[in-house]
């Protein structure tokens, strides 16, 4: 802003360029290169620090997501943090930026339904004209199982709001969260101004799409909705369980009594999929454009399946604290060009207990598993598997997977059935922050028996102190129920992990976390604050 030759003000915008386009039989290209949509939904909240925007905590969110072989992000369902946009324009995520979860009609009694009428046109294109320059979003998202799918006045909102996006940007195409495939009942569909369908879940329905909505183009908007608790593991069946089974239940019916869900990916709310179903399925077709996984990190809120003291989601594919579950690894076998190979469950069981190992892994023909050296049989993927499997009688010892390739090992893991609880382990993701009284450092504690392995079961309740120029910000141990408070210094192991997140102030110097527990030994770690 110049005044009379005065610079009064100035404002720096960053900007990218690149070419998108969504083909009707081939998918999704990105500067000409076919490119599948490997996509998340993401709720705003960061864990343990709750609706605060800090930027490392996204962008810790987005590296852990980035590892998986994440590539998208759908800001779910309101308007995203700026924050979260520089990030993905930095590290390479596209995004699907969304505008509202609800028009006219209501989903609660006291929701944005209220200020729809008055606020909806300014609102959204406040929206837009906010968030168009960041090359990260690849398209607009109108809506979110927008209850006027279901009457005439859907066909009518859906113009006006194509049109109001229109009106200031026509780069990128327009989407709504569909949850009616029946296009004579679905009144959004019927406007045909969507650029793109977005359809969330029904994904036995995918298949036909061609067929079935001529013309039209394809994104899973939405997905899965599976459910899990990092580190615990009960006997999977041969088919996936619904938790709730129906619409009429609120909660599931005999789960599980400490509020628990498998990691075995065989369990999901009434309306998903377990993981590897859906993804075979988007995998499968070059004109499934991709999809966006219910959801990236678990998140405050809509506990599924479980009534308080539930107070946290299950649908992550990485816990509120940060810990990759174990069906992270399947899409890291997938998503990624890393090589991987994951080994589960943990090998501590009653003896005799017949045991279902689950093996993630890509870049190899095949795996074997070692019980105490014995060989347990080799195992390759048939068809579209996305794991192998063996049935074990469990014995104390050494677990061991090698996945080989034309007969050379590619990745050798290891479990080891673990002690007592003996130690605690800290370990920081960053050891250097800087002193702005933002920067943030995530403390892993872990659990571990006398030899260092992790004790997959260990509860221990575990005190943090910290002197120096910083402060506990928060913990947590990704366990849906615990309702101790985030932002206490005390946090029980959950499965044999907990986490404490360390904040800096404005000065420069030292920080020395410490961890104490009854009858484990006193761990520090010490964390340097600079400029």
């Amino acid at each position: 802003l110049n005044s009379n030759g005065s610079i009064e003000d100035s404002s720096s915008v960053n900007f990218g360029f690149r070419n998108i386009h969504f083909d009707r039989e081939n998918g999704f290209f990105l500067n000409g290169k076919s490119v599948k949509i490997k996509g998340v939904c993401l709720h705003h909240d960061a864990g343990a620090l709750g609706a605060v925007v800090n930027v490392r905590a996204i962008e810790r969110q987005l590296q852990i997501l980035k590892d998986m072989g994440c590539n998208a992000i759908r800001t779910s369902h309101n308007a995203p943090a700026p924050e979260l946009l520089d990030l993905c324009d930095k590290m390479g995520f596209l995004v699907m930026d969304e505008v509202f979860d609800m028009w006219a009609k209501k989903k609660n009694k006291f929701d944005y339904h209220l200020d729809f009428p008055q606020w909806h046109k300014q609102d959204l294109q406040d929206q837009i004209l906010r968030d168009r320059n960041h090359p990260s979003v690849f398209m607009w998202s109108i809506g979110n199982e927008i209850r006027e799918q279901f009457d005439s006045s859907g066909t009518r909102l859906t113009k006006e709001l194509v049109r109001l996006t229109k009106e200031i940007d026509t780069s990128r195409p327009i989407t709504s969260a569909l949850t009616e495939m029946d296009t004579t009942k679905n009144f959004i569909y019927q406007a045909k101004d969507l650029d793109v369908l977005g359809w969330n879940y029904n994904e036995k329905m995918y298949s036909d799409f061609l067929k079935k909505y001529p013309g039209q183009k394809f994104i899973a908007s939405e997905t899965v909705s599976a459910l899990e608790s990092r580190g615990h593991y009960d006997t999977p069946g041969d088919t996936t369980m619904f938790w709730p089974s129906n619409s009429k239940e609120k909660y599931v019916v005999n789960g599980n009594k400490d509020f628990t869900v498998s990691a075995y990916d065989d369990v999901a709310a009434y309306w998903g999929s377990s993981h590897e179903t859906t993804w075979k399925i988007i995998k499968k077709y070059p004109f499934l454009s991709g999809t966006f996984v219910w959801t990236g990190f678990d998140y405050l809120g809509e506990p599924t399946p479980y009534p308080f003291p539930a107070r946290s989601s299950y649908f992550g594919i990485v816990d509120l604290a940060g810990f990759p579950k174990d069906v992270y690894y399947m899409y890291q076998s997938e998503w990624s060009d890393k090589n991987v190979l994951h080994l589960l469950p943990h090998w501590n069981w009653k003896p005799g207990k017949i045991v279902n190992v689950w093996a993630y892994y890509n870049n190899a023909d095949e795996v074997e598993l070692y019980l105490n050296g014995k060989s347990l049989g080799v195992r390759k993927k048939q068809g579209d598997d996305l794991h192998v499997t063996w049935k074990v009688p469990f014995e104390s010892g050494t677990l061991k997977a090698i996945s080989r390739r034309d007969g050379k090992t590619v990745l050798t893991k290891e479990i080891k059935t673990a002690g007592k609880p003996a130690k605690i382990l800290l370990s920081a993701d960053r050891d250097n922050i800087s002193s702005n009284s933002n920067d943030l450092s995530y403390v892993t504690v872990q659990v571990v028996d006398k030899d260092g392995n992790i004790v997959p079961n260990a509860d221990n309740e575990i005190s943090f102190s910290i002197t120096g120029t910083g402060s506990i910000a928060g913990t947590d141990n990704g366990y849906q129920a615990d309702t101790t408070s985030l932002k206490r210094p005390i946090r029980k192991a959950f499965n044999g992990k907990c986490l404490v997140i360390i904040q800096s102030n404005n000065k420069q110097g030292t920080i020395l976390l410490k961890a104490t527990s009854p009858h484990l030994n006193t761990t520090t770690i010490t964390i340097n604050s600079k400029k």
